[in-house]
């Protein structure tokens, strides 16, 4: 919105901008919402895996490796899924009421399709009665994955893994912008306060550029 003043002030429509002393809100830097180390996302994807229950998988793998929001996993269906330029998608419907499509990794694929057992309608992950999976379920199968995997944290939420999805690419090296773009962040300021290897020195920028002019020289 301040952006959008500041050009109707630059073409001549407005003389000032309201937004002027408009005070932005404050932006932690670093993410309140804790996440779980590699070794403990390996456990939860491993206790996924292992379980009887065909929907848990199907659950860490859309929190954890597509990154999204608990109510864009429990409210997807399997009539979102689809083919696109020969890969396997999702469509999600994420706030504001977007609609992305999504990539699907071959462990994701497997876990729903697992979860989806040859149905041909309705939600892809399902409670005990066979209805559409709500957010208070999700959180209990997680609390009792997280107990199988032997993850002891004060409180486990459906969150924590997609914030897991956002430092794990990051600690791979993923580009921030891309990270941005996987995680549907609108404001990259979000995305870098889920940086929590933004301090690792030997990712610092000095030795990328002084390893690019050696290079040259």
């Amino acid at each position: 919105m301040i952006g959008f003043y500041r050009t109707a002030v630059i073409d001549g429509v407005l003389t000032a901008s309201p937004a002027d002393h408009v005070r932005r809100p404050h932006v932690p830097a670093e993410s309140p919402t804790l996440g779980l180390s590699h070794l403990q996302f390996e456990a939860m994807l491993q206790a996924g895996r292992a379980s009887v229950n065909i929907n848990n998988f199907a659950l860490v793998t859309m929190l954890g490796l597509l990154g999204l929001r608990i109510f864009e996993a429990c409210g997807a269906n399997i009539q979102d899924l689809r083919e696109e330029h020969g890969h396997r998608v999702l469509k999600v419907r994420g706030k504001g009421g977007k609609v992305v499509l999504t990539p699907l990794p071959s462990a994701v694929q497997r876990a729903i399709e697992r979860a989806v057992d040859h149905r041909e309608d309705g939600p892809i992950l399902r409670n005990r009665q066979g209805g559409r999976m709500d957010r208070h379920a999700a959180t209990r199968r997680l609390h009792h994955l997280a107990d199988e995997a032997g993850i002891n944290l004060p409180r486990m939420h459906p969150h924590m893994l997609r914030h897991t999805f956002v430092t794990t690419m990051l600690d791979a090296g993923v580009d921030l912008r891309d990270v941005q773009i996987a995680a549907r962040h609108a404001d990259p300021r979000t995305t870098m306060r889920y940086d929590r290897a933004r301090k690792n020195l030997d990712r610092h920028p000095n030795y990328i550029l002084a390893a690019y002019m050696a290079s040259g020289t």
